[in-house]
């Protein structure tokens, strides 16, 4: 029997790796709200100047843009539930 675990301190520059996609996690949740931003005013454009594609358009920009900060939010959760049940597979 092989029993294998992830080692933190196997490799030089995992705290750094670490950092960096804290960063990249920090910059979609950014990007994300810049998107929802921009789609809500499309959509509101839209909405006033009966334009009913570009209405469309805004409200699918705020759905993606919830569901990107959503992703983004939850990347770390859901690697970890996803690395227990592939543990629980024997």
């Amino acid at each position: 029997m092989i029993d294998i675990d992830p080692n933190s301190n196997g490799l030089p520059g995992i705290a750094q790796l670490r950092d960096i996609v804290g960063a990249v996690m920090t910059v979609g949740l950014i990007l994300s709200v810049l998107a929802l931003i921009i789609s809500a005013i499309v959509w509101g454009f839209g909405a006033n100047s009966s334009n009913p594609h570009l209405a469309s358009r805004g409200k699918t920009g705020v759905l993606v843009s919830c569901g990107a900060a959503i992703l983004c939010g939850a990347a770390v959760t859901l690697i970890n539930f996803f690395w227990t049940v592939g543990q629980a597979v024997n």
